[in-house]
């Protein structure tokens, strides 16, 4: 056993902690890469295990913990994390005054585009919200794709105004 020295001896102390979490952390991309190493830490140091690298080995130790937890969570159906909880919990629909102010600006947004001049609201609504390239309008229309961006801007620029003075 030469060469050799126990997991928890100052093989690893001489490892710093911090490091050795952070290394867990981008393993196994979990939030709770602390707990997933100490638990590993605890179960090497219960065995007396034996290493020539302890570092190395309480890593892959706490990395195959992080794997099992993963396989057990996606089994069970339990969130890999908290935020994916609250994802699942969170309630994505807006706030009753959240809809209405919305509604009102869209109601507002569309008496704008109804002032846009005829040429301008056709290029505006063919881009955005049929979502075409300046190319393919200018194309179609037998345009420049210049004057498409001209028509763009003044149609953006007419909205802007026209939203900010309400």
């Amino acid at each position: 056993m030469e060469g050799k020295q126990n997991a928890i001896g100052h093989g690893v102390l001489g490892t710093s902690w911090a490091r050795l979490r952070d290394q867990i952390a981008r393993m196994t991309r979990r939030d709770d890469a602390e707990d997933l190493l100490h638990d590993a830490w605890l179960r090497l140091a219960e065995r007396q295990t034996v290493a020539e690298n302890p570092a190395a080995l309480l890593a892959r130790a706490a990395a195959n913990r992080g794997l099992d937890a993963y396989r057990r969570e996606r089994r069970i159906g339990i969130p890999a994390s908290i935020e994916r909880a609250c994802d699942l919990v969170a309630d994505g629909t807006p706030l009753q005054d959240e809809a209405l102010i919305a509604r009102h600006r869209l109601e507002r947004l569309r008496g704008g585009v109804a002032q846009l001049s005829p040429r301008t609201r056709e290029i505006f609504l063919m881009h955005r919200l049929e979502g075409r390239k300046y190319r393919e309008i200018a194309d179609e229309l037998g345009i420049s794709q210049s004057a498409v961006e001209k028509h763009i801007a003044r149609a953006m620029l007419q909205l802007t105004d026209w939203m900010e003075n309400w």
